[in-house]
């Protein structure tokens, strides 16, 4: 396991990365949740450029091989799609496209972006058009915390903190099944590898698992308390596990 440090001058604060994607070209997109920055960096870790997002940015998805959306939040009543491009190497502010609620999740599919909003799972055109509420759990926080969608297009994964839970929900939003672990305490990133593979943090447990695609067992601990610590994402690329 390689270790690399994403810290770069002009950050105030120690790292604290949200969420990670790769390229086509294999350079990797980091958020940085403490510092309020995207951050791209080049095959062997080396940084190419940095944008500011605003305070509250939680999650980003790849839209196109260079272009991407990062969920982003300004105190309780401003709530962002934030687009951004990647052009020679740097990365370009696009348009936002402001939501009526809180902005955490978000995941591609097709045509559309599913965005949840800690309480609820909307889905959304590229445009920011809703199409519906697909799912809501209303008691406690970060209950709709992030999601995923399977390769074969018929299920959704969202990550459920308050309960400590992995929920598969149907394409329309019906809950298929709900998974449990003692490697998995309060979960917040699910990613869906290239393969299929269904990956899956526990925040609270320090652990990072692999479950079936129907999310009911678990196939694997890929990483646990000993190996990381207050990661929240993972991030399966051609070449690695990123955690």
């Amino acid at each position: 396991m390689s270790e690399y440090g994403v810290k770069i001058k002009s950050d105030l604060k120690p790292c604290n990365i949200y969420a990670i994607c790769e390229l086509p070209s294999r350079e990797t997109l980091i958020l940085d949740y403490n510092n309020d920055e995207v951050k791209l960096f080049d095959k062997k870790y080396k940084l190419l450029s940095n944008c500011k997002v605003l305070n509250y940015s939680y999650d980003m998805c790849l839209i196109s091989p260079n272009e991407l959306v990062v969920t982003t939040n300004k105190h309780d009543d401003l709530h962002f799609l934030q687009m951004i491009t990647v052009r020679n190497d740097k990365l370009e502010k696009e348009n936002k496209i402001q939501l009526p609620h809180r902005c955490v999740g978000i995941a591609r599919h097709e045509g559309d972006l599913y965005v949840t909003s800690g309480r609820a799972l909307y889905q959304y055109t590229l445009t920011g058009t809703l199409v519906k509420k697909l799912y809501e759990y209303t008691t406690g926080d970060d209950t709709v915390y992030s999601c995923a969608v399977n390769l074969t297009d018929d299920k959704i994964y969202v990550t459920n903190q308050h309960t400590h839970q992995l929920l598969t929900l149907a394409m329309d939003g019906t809950v298929i099944s709900t998974f449990t672990d003692i490697d998995l305490k309060g979960p917040r990133g699910v990613h869906v590898t290239t393969r299929g593979q269904v990956l899956v943090c526990g925040d609270k447990s320090n652990a990072r698992i692999q479950v079936d695609n129907e999310g009911k067992k678990k196939l694997a601990t890929l990483a646990t308390k000993r190996m990381v610590s207050m990661t929240h994402v993972q991030c399966y690329t051609a070449a690695a596990l990123i955690l």
